[in-house]
């Protein structure tokens, strides 16, 4: 029974932080698929977590839970119990947090009991299809702070190579001069 419990409590954690910074960041910060069909304000996200068939959105869906998939075939050794519950839990979470446009509101004893774990709330949840900027984490909102730091770290690294590959390219374009492409190493120049 323990292991049980372990190994659902490993599925839900790693694979939240697993899916927080391997897919959910990387995809606001250099990739469109997420942003197209989870943040597309012209249609309904109750459809997109739960009714939707769009090839784009279940493979949207599929790769946000893959770590999670991922994660309790490698446990499923240690407790098939708990690595399957860890998935059941981790999609009826999907479902639950996608409830507020049904006008759910969470009850307060379940805020109550639910924040000292820091679970992402259906109200948190929303706030993060309003505004894509905040309330990360599938599951657990300690992910929010590390990740907002990583995407605006990465957002600045890539925004400074772009940058630099522009200045190069504008620079070149001044000088008349084509930039040379060239496959291979640059050969030596020769002696005379």
């Amino acid at each position: 029974m323990l292991t049980t419990i372990i190994v659902l409590i490993i599925v839900l954690i790693v694979g939240d932080f697993a899916s927080t910074f391997f897919y959910h960041v990387p995809q606001h910060v250099w990739f469109k698929l997420h942003l197209r069909t989870h943040h597309d304000r012209r249609r309904s996200y109750w459809d997109h977590a739960v009714l939707s068939i769009s090839p784009a959105v279940l493979a949207d869906g599929l790769l946000g839970a893959l770590p999670y998939i991922a994660l309790a075939a490698l446990l499923w050794h240690f407790s098939p119990a708990g690595a399957l519950l860890g998935l059941i839990l981790g999609q009826f979470h999907v479902w639950w947090r996608h409830t507020t446009e049904l006008g759910w509101r969470t009850p307060r004893w379940v805020v109550a009991l639910t924040r000292p774990f820091g679970i992402v709330l259906p109200e948190d949840h929303d706030g993060h299809h309003r505004n894509p900027e905040i309330e990360f984490g599938d599951i657990f909102r300690f992910y929010d702070a590390p990740a907002r730091a990583c995407i605006a770290f990465f957002r600045a690294v890539s925004r400074g190579t772009r940058r630099r590959k522009a200045a190069l390219r504008s620079a070149m374009r001044r000088s008349g001069r084509a930039p040379v492409r060239r496959k291979g190493p640059v050969p030596s120049p020769g002696r005379g």
